[in-house]
């Protein structure tokens, strides 16, 4: 923590941010445990996955570093109340096994569409924040059939997405700087092998330093619903957003031509990781969307 405290990086201070409110939220997290949970052997790994509640599907996608919890524990209680919701832990997150398999978001997503087929889910809802949404953004193109409507949280389907400050960042990313963390701690927790920690951050960040584009085309292309929520402040360029809605029919005059399927949210006064935490305003937007 002393070493992200004389940081003088950006992306360094985020990750304070970052710790600063998890230390803060974990009191209130998820108060529910799952009606089942398990591995699905998917693409030569083993993804953990947990299930809350009935009804028609949503599939939960979390950030980089974050476990179920730490991302949708204040969520889950209020969606399962109405849904069934399978929230799952990406490759060596969480309860998920390391492996020395490339990191990539094509490979992700089909882990995402594994699962599925695990569980025996037709289609779903998919929702993901941050990295998650980057990963739902490609099953929304690898697996359309499978997929309803779409929730994207703070979040980009190219590297170009991003401001060039974030993107940057990431270049002096190093594994100290996760010492003594609650990632760490949560880490630790749930890890099926906890000695696997610092292959795990090198892993991740060759990941986010790897540019990505899931490609204009195919994103004009997704005919599911698609909500996008971004925080005003929160990392993404606001004008490559508003260029992703109308590659998704959005941004018209809704006054003489018919209202867009898919929807823009922009929260005010929120970052990255705030934007998240604010679970009372993106129920709200969820519970009105995937009705």
């Amino acid at each position: 923590m002393q070493n992200l405290l004389k940081a003088n990086n950006p992306l360094k201070l985020v990750l304070l941010i970052v710790i600063i409110m998890l230390t803060a939220s974990r009191s209130n997290g998820q108060q529910i445990k799952p009606s089942s949970s398990g591995y699905a052997p998917v693409n030569g790994i083993k993804v953990y996955y947990e299930v809350y509640g009935e009804g028609r599907p949503v599939v939960l996608i979390h950030g980089a570093f974050y476990t179920i919890d730490m991302n949708w524990g204040q969520l889950i209680p209020e969606l399962s109340k109405s849904r069934k919701v399978i929230a799952i832990e990406l490759q060596g997150h969480g309860h998920t096994p390391f492996s020395e398999r490339k990191l990539s978001i094509t490979t992700l997503a089909s882990d995402v569409e594994g699962v599925m087929d695990y569980l025996k889910i037709d289609s779903a809802d998919v929702a993901g924040y941050s990295m998650g949404g980057s990963v739902a953004y490609q099953f929304a193109v690898q697996s359309p059939k499978r997929l309803r409507r779409l929730v994207i949280i703070s979040s980009t389907y190219k590297t170009t997405g991003w401001l060039p400050i974030v993107n940057s960042g990431f270049k002096d990313f190093k594994p100290e700087f996760f010492d003594n963390t609650p990632i760490k701690a949560a880490y630790d927790a749930v890890a099926p092998d906890k000695t696997k920690w610092s292959d795990f951050l090198k892993e991740m960040f060759d990941f986010a330093k790897a540019p990505f584009n899931v490609g204009d085309s195919n994103i004009s292309k997704i005919a599911a619903p698609v909500l996008i929520i971004s925080g005003d402040n929160d990392g993404l360029d606001k004008i490559e957003l508003m260029k992703t809605y109308q590659l998704l029919g959005g941004g018209v005059c809704a006054d003489l031509q018919p209202m867009p399927r898919s929807h823009l949210a922009i929260v005010p006064s929120q970052g990255h990781v705030s934007v998240m935490m604010q679970t009372k305003i993106i129920l709200g937007y969820l519970n009105d969307f995937l009705k």
